[in-house]
């Protein structure tokens, strides 16, 4: 089935159950990515993932009125996503081995083979970049991860949070501006 989402998407409202498996296979890996970016841990990704399709499920009825079926169902996610951040505030921590962290933390880490000391050095930044992430509000830290490391466009983000272009700009400058001053207050303080 190799058909465009806006056609997927009339056929799972027309009843095609492939349409929807189609659907599925389509946004399982970019929603589970999203998810473990803000969540960190993978039991969490996969119940945001689980969640995600059962509410786009329910919510068919709604896909009517979508123009854009990709910004809707980031938005579920985004959202289940948030709510399970905030459920959970105070409980996290970070990752114990670098086999837990991110896969974009993880595949930068491995770009280039280095010295032990510069491997050491690099996952020392990169704890520190995830530590900084999360002490950030959910909308920034949703924003810095969509824009920085997924690599959505701020039009995209705008779509998916439904909300202005200006307003994504703002909370990723805000959250870009409090990851600097972590990030330099805690590398400065373990010197």
């Amino acid at each position: 089935m190799n058909k465009d989402i806006p056609q997927l998407v009339q056929d799972f409202l027309d009843g095609d159950p492939k349409a929807f498996e189609t659907l599925v296979d389509r946004f399982k890996r970019k929603i589970y990515s999203l998810a473990f970016q803000v969540l960190g841990n993978h039991l969490d990704a996969d119940e945001v993932v689980q969640e995600t399709f059962v509410r786009v499920y329910r919510k068919r009825e709604e896909l009517k009125d979508v123009k854009y079926f990709s910004s809707f169902i980031i938005r579920i996610a985004t959202n289940y996503s948030i709510d399970l951040l905030r459920k959970r505030r105070g409980h996290s921590g970070m990752p114990d081995d670098s086999a837990s962290l991110p896969g974009g933390i993880q595949l930068d880490l491995a770009r280039r083979v280095a010295t032990p000391s510069e491997d050491f050095e690099k996952k020392r930044l990169m704890e520190e970049v995830y530590r900084a992430l999360e002490q950030l509000p959910p909308r920034q830290k949703l924003t810095a991860i969509l824009h920085d490391v997924e690599g959505y466009s701020k039009a995209e983000i705008a779509r998916t949070f439904d909300c202005p272009e200006a307003t994504v700009r703002s909370n990723l400058h805000i959250a870009r501006t409090k990851i600097k001053k972590i990030l330099k207050q805690r590398l400065k303080s373990k010197e």
